[in-house]
């Protein structure tokens, strides 16, 4: 089954003309793993003198010390090590390790990941307060609860505090209790689609982008509600669709006015590139053009990112 030929054409409408090419690319040709120390179990040098005794040839990652990626012929050989199943390393796409670095979170903060499972950027937040502070995960299917839970438990991090909660209720508990957010939201996964993987888009529609969306504005508002005045907040999806991403974060910058100001970004790759100032006859709110886009590739998937930060109270 072919990638729908109606996403296509949205697509040509979002992605810059001069990377359309590679974005396509991205989309058909074997992608690279990618992968990251675990912190939480063993140390870098461990890792890489591991790797390196099997003969694998890997590659750093310059804007992440603990970041390495391998190309695709080696992925089989790298999964096999018993590093692997000892948990020192684990598989995350690098457009995935992103929102967890803009966030930064600080030892000794409270820190929620309001939309967790499978436990990803929850675990590289884990690592990155090493232990100290709180960090509550939620998430409100049950399947995935039990999944993230484990997840958490196997790669060192039994620590953190796991809700199985609908997250847009959170708020009501823990009005501006957090000193960070981050919001991963549930999309249409549009930067996950690869022809090789038909059911990586077989239920894809404009339709689903719609449902998204609504479920997104109302976590969102869930976060900026738990978020404390000062705050910081980072919106993130694996979706292209400017319905599920820049039209979620106008929306919020619309209804919460001036207690809402969007920080910039670093681009860190090549692949980032600048949000869209509009969509079908609407235009954004102009503080949009500090958020990012992350394009697909035979490394990254694509993903967007916006960080918030509030300045007065919303509750």
């Amino acid at each position: 089954m072919p990638i729908p030929s109606l996403f296509l054409d949205r697509l040509q409408r979002i992605v810059p003309a001069a990377r359309y090419d590679a974005v396509l690319h991205g989309m058909t040709a074997p992608r690279e793993t990618s992968f990251r120390v675990n912190a939480l179990r063993a140390e870098n040098s461990a890792v890489r003198a591991v790797i390196e005794e099997a003969g694998i040839p890997f590659h750093p990652v310059p804007w992440m010390a603990d970041a390495f990626r391998v190309e695709p012929a080696w992925r089989e050989a790298l999964l096999a090590l018993p590093a692997y199943a000892d948990r020192w390393f684990y598989v995350q796409n690098l457009s995935s390790m992103l929102p967890p670095l803009a966030l930064a979170p600080q030892p000794g903060e409270r820190v929620l990941d309001l939309a967790a499972a499978p436990g990803s950027k929850t675990l590289q937040l884990a690592a990155m307060m090493r232990g100290d502070g709180e960090l509550a995960a939620v998430e409100p299917v049950k399947p995935r609860f039990m999944r993230l839970k484990r997840n958490l438990s196997e790669n060192g991090a039994p620590w953190v505090r796991t809700y199985l909660q609908d997250g847009t209720r959170v708020w009501k508990h823990r009005p501006e209790y957090f000193d960070r957010v981050l919001l991963d939201a549930p999309c249409s996964s549009e930067g996950r689609f690869h022809e090789n993987d038909p059911e990586s888009y077989a239920y894809w529609s404009e339709r689903k982008i719609d449902e998204m969306e609504r479920k997104q504005r109302q976590l969102l508002f869930s976060a900026i509600q738990c978020l404390r005045p000062g705050g910081l907040l980072v919106y993130s999806t694996c979706s292209l669709a400017p319905e599920e991403n820049e039209a979620v974060i106008d929306r919020m910058l619309r209804r919460f006015e001036d207690a809402l100001t969007v920080e910039p970004i670093s681009p860190l790759i090549d692949e980032m590139t600048d949000p869209l100032a509009g969509w079908n006859k609407r235009t954004f709110n102009p503080a949009i053009a500090d958020a990012r886009r992350v394009l697909p590739t035979v490394q990254t998937e694509g993903f967007f990112l916006c960080a918030l930060r509030k300045t007065r109270s919303t509750v």
